[in-house]
């Protein structure tokens, strides 16, 4: 597989919403660049001792979407989803980046749809009041982020691919 180019930040000059989501969308993408083509074992692999490998980001931050938009700003009648969850012997790369799409659709969905980034949403994950989409914007670009960096990592031991 051909290593991807190193692609810069966005270059736009928009609305705050467009903005964040803008960026937001652009570490997801990262994200999900340093998993897919990757070969089995080492899509599933450990890198590190904490036990975390590129199926167990793309799992991690699918559950993280759907928390923090769907459960915690939009009140979904729901248990959380395990943001914590072990990667099965059945789980897939190519089930997890399509399951982790389907979350980004679904956050996207709410945060469009959200007329004012001061609204505070439904509850919290958290012991505070709910957090505006501001908040919950301008969080998961930064928990995405640090993801997309523990990916870069991992990429690079796997294979030595490099880049954004």
């Amino acid at each position: 597989m051909e290593p991807r180019p190193d692609l810069r930040p966005p270059g736009l000059n928009a609305d705050e919403k467009t903005t964040l989501l803008t960026f937001l969308d652009y570490l997801r993408e990262a994200v999900l660049a340093k998993a897919v083509g990757v070969p089995e074992p080492a899509v599933r692999t450990a890198g590190v001792p904490s036990g975390t490998s590129l199926l167990q980001l793309l799992k991690h931050l699918t559950a993280v979407e759907l928390n923090w938009f769907v459960w915690a700003y939009t009140g979904a009648d729901r248990e959380c989803w395990d943001d914590e969850g072990a990667v099965s012997a059945h789980d897939t790369a190519s089930d997890l980046a399509d399951a982790y799409r389907k979350a980004i659709a679904q956050a996207n969905e709410v945060a469009l749809a959200c007329t004012d980034l001061d609204r505070p949403g439904a509850r919290s994950l958290r012991e505070t009041p709910p957090p505006s989409m501001r908040w919950v914007l301008v969080h998961m670009i930064e928990e995405t982020a640090r993801h997309a960096g523990h990916a870069d990592i991992l990429r690079e031991q796997i294979d030595g691919s490099i880049g954004r």
